[in-house]
């Protein structure tokens, strides 16, 4: 889909009050179940449960502004727990930039082994007697 049509029907949509929105979603979800081209996107943990709640609260008949109000704070609670899941996310390519080393780096150098003296032959430094 191209941006002219998204913004068309963005456009569309939110000139629309609440009920009409809800009628033109269960319109769409029946075309796309329909007609789709390809499958859709399988939409995340989190995702998945704020559709299955706004659902549930919808087949309640539980008023709009309920619905708007709770799913509100789901999407907060969404994009908190995409925050901590990219700083994750960040944190763990750090530590495996640190930890694995690149193919263009030289490996570190290494110590020679210690040398091993004869049994019976004093160690530099040390008397004898």
């Amino acid at each position: 889909m191209h941006d002219l049509l998204r913004a068309r029907l963005m456009r569309n949509i939110e000139a629309l009050p609440e009920a009409q929105i809800y009628q033109a979603l269960d319109f769409v979800e029946f075309l796309s179940s329909k007609y789709a081209r390809e499958s859709l996107r399988e939409p995340g943990v989190f995702q998945k449960f704020s559709e299955m709640l706004e659902d549930k609260m919808r087949g309640q008949g539980l008023a709009f502004g309920t619905i708007k109000g709770a799913l509100g704070v789901m999407g907060t609670a969404g994009r908190v727990m995409s925050g901590i899941t990219e700083a994750g996310r960040t944190v763990i390519r750090e530590v495996e930039s640190v930890i694995t080393p690149r193919d263009d780096e030289p490996p570190p150098p290494q110590l020679p082994p210690p040398s091993r003296q004869p049994d019976g032959d004093p160690r530099p430094g040390q008397a004898t007697g």
